[in-house]
């Protein structure tokens, strides 16, 4: 696969299927050599019954990948890449394709087919408009997940591993934190990428908790809430999740006070433990 890091290849390669790159899917393929075998090492793939990425491209990583693990489920939207995938990609006999939109995959069902429900991590360079979308359903769905490898976008990066109570987190930030150690791993320069994106990335991994943190009676209740704080974010955390969620604005106060925090605080300046109580007692 080294002759994918090649820009001229990679067109070459491009041009013989008939494609062009959209804009609209996020397709930034990656030419730097170095970062698809770390990014593989990193994911804990070699210690999994396998691995799930997302949005293979080219193939790039899903052949670092299929390298190091005992079998490879990799989600595609664009099927223009069928014919590519299956040139760059042959000789993998531990990868397969699966065509569709992950948001809208039923993750649980397909895990518990192609790996028998066993514990797996997630590996994916993912396009930058659905960063926030695919971690949180990642982190929502109570999936057999040992680690969560990803290339982001720098920024986003720093959100992501952002404790809650500082002023970079979101509400990303709460799951992420309630479910997994996150760390950034390395970064990666805009011309790392084809074409070059507008921004600079970063790898960073999850690495899944057998128990949060916190203790939350109603999970489903801590990721509304954090989504709902966030909404606003110019609005106090009271007024934001009383609108987000229909809760009338003097119980939310009331529990931000019983959480030890402010009437009127807002979503940033709330840690994860008093979104644990915001939770447990919103939830009754």
């Amino acid at each position: 696969m080294s002759h994918l890091s090649d820009p001229a290849a990679v067109r070459e390669l491009l041009a013989r299927h008939g494609l062009r790159l959209s804009k609209g899917l996020g397709q930034n393929f990656l030419i730097n050599p170095s970062v698809c075998p770390r990014m593989a090492a990193a994911s804990g793939a070699a210690d999994c019954a396998g691995v799930l990425e997302i949005g293979p491209g080219i193939g790039v990583l899903t052949w670092e990948l299929a390298q190091i693990a005992p079998k490879v489920i990799a989600i595609e939207l664009d099927r223009r890449l069928t014919p590519v995938l299956k040139e760059t990609l042959s000789g993998c006999g531990n990868v397969e394709v699966i065509w569709g939109d992950v948001l809208e995959l039923d993750l649980s069902r397909l895990i518990q087919e192609k790996f028998d429900g066993e514990q797996i991590c997630v590996c994916a360079n993912l396009p930058y408009y659905i960063t926030s979308p695919v971690i949180m359903t990642l982190l929502e769905s109570q999936l057999p997940l040992s680690t969560i490898t990803v290339m982001v976008q720098k920024e986003a990066a720093q959100r992501l591993c952002a404790p809650p109570g500082v002023r970079a987190c979101g509400a990303v930030s709460v799951g992420v934190h309630y479910r997994s150690r996150p760390k950034i791993l390395f970064q990666v320069s805009r011309g790392s990428f084809l074409p070059p994106p507008n921004v600079d990335s970063a790898v960073i991994r999850f690495d899944l908790l057998p128990t949060p943190p916190v203790a939350v009676s109603h999970e489903p209740t801590l990721f509304q809430i954090a989504r709902g704080a966030f909404s606003q974010r110019r609005k106090t955390a009271a007024n934001a999740i009383s609108a987000a969620l229909g809760i009338p604005k003097p119980q939310v106060e009331e529990a931000l006070l019983a959480a030890g925090s402010p009437a009127n605080a807002r979503a940033e300046q709330l840690t994860l433990e008093q979104f644990a109580v915001l939770a447990n007692i919103l939830s009754e």
